[in-house]
């Protein structure tokens, strides 16, 4: 019996595993029309939209109404081919392998005009041995997309009944490309990641999972398990180096094990101790950062090198805690065993066309994030799986992830074929992603739970009862039995949820227990005030719509267009009442514009109004409630739509007010009765000892009433300090003052403050504000000072971004904001405030 030695040591590329050779085959495509003679080049990865509008074959579909203008692409076969060669040494490898990350989504691949695959999901990889298919020197590879559209309509026929979904629930692709309430319909096709030409002789590594045993004294216990391709039966030796990433790196001593392996896919384990293990924390806990591992190998055979990689890990516990209370049952994460409150949002594609944008792209928004202080992101079952990059961005910065598996708002097909397509996609993104500290929760699917019990499926397609059975049986093999089973063999650490929600919002109990989808404010009309009361134990889904600022609109509409009656304006509004609903709602609290400018501006206080009412609900409700994730984060268009950051990483206002609401110390005012009660919330796990000064003051400055108390402010929670009553105000018009809170610790060094206005946005009787500019080149800092009250001012300057606006300048305060570019001169710099709507 041969010994073949397997070196593991520390290394510092990127890439998971380094073959022995390994060839990204994304250069000279070209595709054309089936039927169509004419070849245009093609980029891979890309899809058929994006190829089509570089080669100027259509109108740019994000524009006016041009979606409905390329409609047609959607029914149509596509065609790929590229030329690639096998060289002498390439072809003379023992194993030769072709790798397709990701073929959106119904796909014929031929090479050398032999059929070698034909793949059905877009979220799966398909790696296959070509060795018999290849030549040395030239090869051809061709791949055919079928229509995704015509293929889940013919799908959808071989049933007798007609399953919630429509034709999108027979083809694993992302749903929200057949459109959405925030998505436009492009049906797209094409070789959506990269092609990889990878060859190896005696060993390959398919996977590690290193996952974190026990941590007990600053020790951790981590295992680290190889699954190994091995063509020769053999001894291997194992040497590894686990070693930090970061300023301050740290190597641990090289270690060695020897294995017996047996030919094909073997799994071996290696039981590692790191002492003084640095873990790995969320955002927001700022005395921890979130500290990551990597371990390097190296495989070799004498003097050659087989194969080398690395994995990148961190060391840390999470938990989902669920424990029946006096009030229902618990739904909170425990992060290396402390209670952790969410603060975050959910996420869905970064455009209607895969794959993503680039990576500097992707890290802004995720840095934008983590500015906001946001510390968990739910990744939408109506989507895609983001890619590598956008987890391991996660990982530095801290961002925890609730990742859905990708089914939304539907009921699934339960024949063999298809579950075994599943199968095979949930254990291949399990097993891409459970290295990443960031994943704290696997949920099973979006709202289909709730959809069926809820939406009166049964009697919109009028299901018999053995419909019925049929279909929920099929859901529970789905949702309740082989996933859950395929997490718990491939990730022994992460917990699991079926369905989010539990239960439906129409429902007192989805407020006990589970995590709530909370739509009786916008989908139910009801007022923002009754976010105060409907508060869950986990608030996972809530929202309202806002419009993209100005300059998103001219990006698809010329300024004729720039009003709400516009075929081009209402085609990136994807609600069926959107428009509607935000002018119902803003008549309730604010003055409603005629100027276009204007209503978008207030479009975006009204959506951070609400928002802001929702999250100190939630905030204050804790321990009750522990996590706060509203809809959503971003967009795939320049529409209109929940998003706080507009397409193009264009903050919101509602975005700029997420800094303080998600604060870990927070200053909220509650008006219960005739009481105005003042609450701290502290979600550092340490106490923190202060002073809260409550003022009434008017809109010139002058103060009316102030009052200081102690106030101990226990770690992670929630309590009232102060209460003012009604009887106790100044006689004052509530239109014309404000109460100021504002607490600081012992130390100077933590500051929080809130405004609460006595009156509704459209009632406050503003007096005119002349605020006063200056600039600091050197620091690119401008300085805004004002006598007067100034509310919700907004600051524009062309080409010029401010890390803070919208915000409410007090009498004689002075605010220094960040300006990039370099600002030329502060008369560059327009501003719009409340005091401007209501006049």
């Amino acid at each position: 019996m041969k010994k073949i030695i397997l070196h593991i040591f520390f290394l510092c590329s990127a890439s998971l595993f380094s073959q022995n050779t390994e060839t990204v085959l994304n250069t000279q495509w070209q595709f054309h029309q089936k039927g169509k003679e004419t070849w245009f080049p093609a980029k891979v990865p890309g899809n058929v939209h994006t190829d089509l509008l570089t080669n100027k074959q259509i109108p740019d579909p994000f524009y006016g109404d041009n979606e409905k203008k390329v409609q047609w692409i959607e029914n149509e076969e596509w065609e790929y081919k590229t030329e690639f060669t096998c060289d002498k040494k390439t072809f003379s490898q023992n194993h030769i392998e072709l790798e397709f990350e990701g073929l959106d989504t119904y796909a014929k691949v031929y090479l050398n005009e032999t059929l070698i695959l034909n793949s059905d999901n877009m979220f799966r990889s398909w790696n296959l041995d070509v060795k018999k298919n290849i030549k040395e020197g030239s090869n051809n590879l061709r791949v055919v997309f079928e229509s995704s559209v015509k293929r889940g309509k013919a799908e959808a026929a071989k049933l007798p009944y007609t399953l919630p979904g429509d034709e999108k629930i027979f083809t694993r692709k992302a749903q929200y490309q057949y459109g959405w309430d925030f998505a436009p319909r492009f049906v797209t096709c094409g070789i959506w990641k990269p092609i990889k030409l990878i060859t190896w002789n005696k060993v390959k590594v398919e996977s590690v999972y290193a996952y974190t045993k026990e941590i007990k004294d600053s020790t951790a216990k981590v295992d680290f398990i190889f699954e190994i391709n091995t063509a020769e039966e053999g001894y291997y030796e194992i040497r590894y180096n686990i070693g930090t990433i970061g300023k301050n790196r740290e190597q641990f001593r090289t270690q060695t094990q020897l294995v017996e392996l047996k030919p094909g896919i073997s799994t071996t384990t290696i039981n590692a101790t790191i002492p003084n293990a640095k873990l790995w924390w969320c955002n927001g806990i700022e005395r921890n950062r979130p500290a990551m591992y990597v371990t390097g190998f190296k495989i070799t055979h004498g003097d050659t090198t087989l194969t080398q990689g690395n994995v990148h890990f961190g060391i840390r516990t999470i938990e989902l805690v669920q424990n029946k209370d006096s009030l229902g049952s618990s739904f909170y994460f425990k992060l290396n065993g402390v209670p952790v409150f969410m603060k975050g949002a959910n996420f869905i594609p970064q455009n209607s066309f895969s794959p993503d944008p680039g990576k500097d792209n992707t890290r802004k928004l995720l840095m934008m994030a983590k500015d906001a202080k946001i510390n968990m992101l739910r990744i939408w079952g109506g989507g895609i799986y983001p890619d590598e990059e956008f987890y391991r961005d996660c990982d530095r910065a801290g961002i925890l992830i609730w990742q859905d598996f990708m089914f939304a708002c539907a009921m699934y097909p339960s024949d063999e074929k298809f579950i075994e397509n599943v199968k095979q996609e949930v254990t291949q993104q399990i097993k891409n992603l459970r290295n990443h500290p960031c994943l704290a929760l696997w949920c099973g699917n979006n709202e289909s739970d709730e959809g069926w019990k809820n939406w009166g499926w049964q009697k919109q397609y009028k299901f018999t009862k053995n419909d019925s059975a049929k279909i929920w049986n099929a859901y529970k093999t789905l949702f309740h039995e082989l996933i859950p089973s395929l997490v718990k063999q491939n990730d022994f650490k992460t917990p699991y949820w079926p369905s989010s929600p539990s239960i439906g919002w129409g429902h007192k109990e989805s407020l006990k227990q589970g995590d709530s989808h909370y739509w009786g404010i916008w989908w139910g009309k009801e007022p923002f005030g009754n976010y105060e009361t409907k508060v869950g134990r986990f608030m996972s889904e809530y929202g309202f719509q806002s419009m993209p600022d100005l300059k998103t609109f001219q990006s698809f509409c010329n300024e004729s267009a720039l009003n709400l009656n516009s075929p081009e304006v209402k085609n990136h509004q994807k609600h069926p009442t959107g428009y509607e609903t935000i002018k119902e709602y803003m008549k309730r609290d604010f003055n409603v514009p005629k100027e276009f400018e204007k209503f978008i501006y207030v479009s975006q206080l009204l959506q951070a109004y609400g928002m802001k009412t929702a999250i100190e609900a939630h905030r204050r409700s804790k321990p009750y409630c522990m996590g706060t994730l509203f809809w959503q984060l971003n967009d795939c268009w320049p529409g209109t739509t929940w998003s706080a950051i507009s397409f193009n990483n264009t903050p919101k206002a509602f975005y700029y007010d997420l800094k303080k609401l998600y604060d870990n110390v927070m200053v909220t005012v509650l008006k219960e009765n005739n009481n105005y009660k003042v609450y701290v919330v502290n979600d550092y796990p340490d106490s923190l000892e202060g002073k809260l000064t409550v003022s009434i003051r008017d809109f010139e400055g002058k103060d009316l009433f102030t009052k200081t108390v102690d106030a101990v402010v226990k770690g992670n929670s929630s309590t009232a300090y102060f209460t003012l009553s009604e009887k106790d105000l100044p006689r004052a018009d509530k239109s014309k003052i404000y109460l100021r809170c504002f607490f600081t610790d012992i130390y100077g060094n933590i500051k929080r403050k809130t405004l609460y206005y006595f009156t509704s946005p459209k009632d406050l009787v503003l007096p005119k504000p002349e605020p006063v500019f200056t600039y600091n080149s050197s620091e690119n800092v401008i300085s805004v000072k004002s006598n007067v009250l100034v509310k919700n001012l907004y600051l524009t300057a062309k080409e010029i971004n401010f890390n803070q606006n919208f915000f409410d300048l007090e009498p004689n305060e002075e605010i220094k904001i960040d300006v990039k570019p370099i600002l030329k001169d502060v008369s560059e710099i327009k501003f719009l405030s409340l005091y401007d709507i209501n006049q």
